[in-house]
């Protein structure tokens, strides 16, 4: 069944929003892999600040500021982020941590040239066109400075959900009310048009297990 609802997108944002203030916490606060791993290609390259997009309840921007970086997390889930503050209060961690209720189909809020790394795990394969998912890079690669570094993961075409579930076209299935953009190998190489693409590695997270890349690109200087 192909529905294409056009209120996908805010569909999705009530179901998150709903399962933050029911699940507080739910990915624990142990950070990604591929948080762990941002933060030493960030500090090999000498980042002293980091946009996250799609922090949530704020795992992998605790780990940032953990390790000495200045953050700016952004989520569409105000109950998320406001689980972010309380956290990074307890921990001591409330003056690295900028939290922003932000919805990535709009444009950052944000000066042009004005962060040094970007990092975002699995939020360009949340429901988005590919005309938006364009337009979310293109927003990143704004606001980053030059030679800043854009460190993402998407769930691609290889995982097991891909083609099953409810189908909203564009590569878009949902599972449980979580509406997924599988991502194809042609849409991370549009995507790092202009950028130096650095690193496509596969990985696998979770019990199906889910199947993702992780994408390491970087601007020029």
């Amino acid at each position: 069944m192909n529905t294409d609802r056009p209120e996908l997108p805010d569909a999705q944002h009530a179901h998150w929003q709903r399962t933050y203030v029911s699940n507080p916490g739910m990915y624990g606060y142990r950070p990604s892999a591929p948080a762990r791993y941002a933060a030493v290609v960030f500090r090999s390259a000498g980042v002293r600040d980091v946009l996250e997009l799609g922090a949530g309840h704020g795992r992998d921007a605790l780990h940032f500021a953990r390790e000495g970086f200045a953050v700016r997390a952004t989520d569409f889930s105000a109950a998320g982020l406001a689980q972010l503050r309380r956290a990074a209060g307890a921990e001591g961690l409330a003056e690295r941590v900028t939290c922003l209720v932000h919805d990535v189909r709009e444009p950052l809020p944000l000066p042009d040239s004005s962060v040094d790394a970007a990092f975002a795990h699995m939020l360009l394969c949340m429901a988005l066109s590919t005309e938006e998912i364009h337009a979310v890079v293109a927003e990143i690669r704004r606001v980053l400075r030059p030679g800043g570094t854009f460190v993402y993961t998407v769930r691609h075409t290889g995982d097991a959900h891909y083609g099953t579930g409810l189908v909203h076209g564009d590569d878009i299935y949902e599972h449980g009310g979580f509406a997924v953009h599988f991502f194809p190998r042609r849409l991370v190489d549009d995507l790092a048009e202009g950028w130096r693409l650095d690193d496509v590695h596969a990985f696998e997270e979770g019990e199906l297990p889910r199947r993702l890349w992780r994408v390491t690109q970087r601007l020029p200087r």
